[in-house]
């Protein structure tokens, strides 16, 4: 599969022990593509839906988490769908970049609760531990050269406009309370243009197309085995091991050995 496992294996020194980084695997695809279903699918079929934050090997990040705080304007046009969420500006990606670089350096980070019926930043935060494996979802995941070059595996959920469309709908009315006129016209005005304009043309990017989303599980249960392959060191970390001179996997730092979440 493609993607540089390789890659997880480079770490820092830290009181003599070599703390390795994170493999970091972008998932992108258009509005209700199903990026969530499947990130939510790898975790059930990996077992760590069922372990404690503390001790998760593999856990899940959204780029939904990271909207800008937005002006008195703008959250007007926002409560009237007059706002495009779609389009990059809306996302603070400072903060998402300094927040990959914490999690690269094995630190714990803290991240906001978007309130989408008031369009703001809750008073809270979501605090995420170290873990082995991070999956990052959200449409414009690979829009920016900079974040996209942090990611060892891209994957791009690829479902047809119809079911996504249909999907939106009953999301936005259900779980946000808008209208079904409103929902229509924000994706006819900003969410399908912002698609084509934006997150489409990324898909070029991808190491894995996977149609259908959640359903394909052929697709998603190869990318589990390759999660599989580095939580367990993999082919790459056995090479490695074997040009430094020894068979035994590298220590770890003693407070990280349970690799949180």
């Amino acid at each position: 599969m493609a993607g540089d496992s390789e890659t997880h294996l480079k770490g820092r020194e830290e009181n003599g022990h070599t703390i390795r980084q994170p493999f970091l695997i972008g998932v992108s695809g258009g509005t209700a593509s199903g990026k969530s279903s499947v990130c939510g699918k790898i975790m059930e079929l990996l077992g760590q839906n069922k372990i404690d934050h503390h001790q998760r090997q593999v856990v899940i990040l959204s780029q939904d988490s990271f909207y800008k705080e937005l002006t008195p304007e703008q959250k007007s046009k926002a409560l009237k769908g007059q706002f495009n969420f779609d389009h990059p500006d809306a996302f603070d990606s400072e903060l998402i970049m300094k927040t990959l670089h914490d999690i690269l350096q094995g630190k714990t980070v803290h991240i906001p609760v978007y309130d989408f019926v008031a369009h703001s930043r809750k008073d809270e935060f979501v605090t995420l531990y170290p873990a082995d494996v991070v999956l990052f979802e959200g449409i414009l995941m690979f829009y920016s050269q900079e974040i996209r070059e942090l990611f060892q595996l891209k994957l791009f959920v690829d479902t047809d406009p119809d079911t996504r469309l249909s999907r939106r709908v009953l999301r936005d009315i259900s779980e946000r309370g808008r209208e079904l006129e409103q929902v229509l016209t924000q994706y006819i005005t900003f969410v399908k243009p912002a698609f084509e304009e934006f997150c489409l043309p990324t898909k070029k990017y991808a190491d894995v197309i996977i149609p259908r989303g959640a359903d394909n599980l052929v697709a998603i249960n190869l990318i589990v085995q390759h999660i599989q392959d580095i939580l367990n060191g993999g082919v790459t970390k056995r090479q490695n091991d074997l040009i430094n001179g020894h068979g035994t996997p590298r220590q770890r730092r003693t407070s990280e050995s349970s690799r949180p979440h």
